[in-house]
């Protein structure tokens, strides 16, 4: 099944959806981290389906790989972030978990 736009994709859906519930983990942690993790936390989770929708339009394929290649690499980070982010107490993650598996 072919597909017309980036959106109709679910890995983006999947990816968007983990950026969303991000930004409501995020809120609450301590003022101080807004600058911090916080901050990185968000970046790197905006970046996955970010790097999806460009990669989408690309015409080689060597192009599309380059750009799920970085988008794999930001879910990487936000892993670190999740683990960081529960070892130092900042609520739990079990949302975020089950949407990237």
């Amino acid at each position: 099944m072919s597909t017309q736009k980036f959106q109709e994709l679910l890995v983006w859906q999947k990816a968007h959806l983990f950026v969303l519930e991000t930004y409501k983990y995020s809120k609450q942690f301590p003022k101080e981290e807004i600058y911090v993790l916080s901050s990185q936390f968000k970046r790197a989770a905006v970046s996955i389906p970010a790097n999806i929708a460009e990669g989408y339009k690309k015409k080689g394929k060597a192009d599309k790989a380059r750009y799920m290649n970085i988008a794999q690499g930001s879910l990487e980070e936000c892993q670190y972030y999740l683990i960081l982010s529960s070892d130092i107490g900042y609520g739990e993650k079990f949302k975020l978990k089950n949407i990237i598996r």
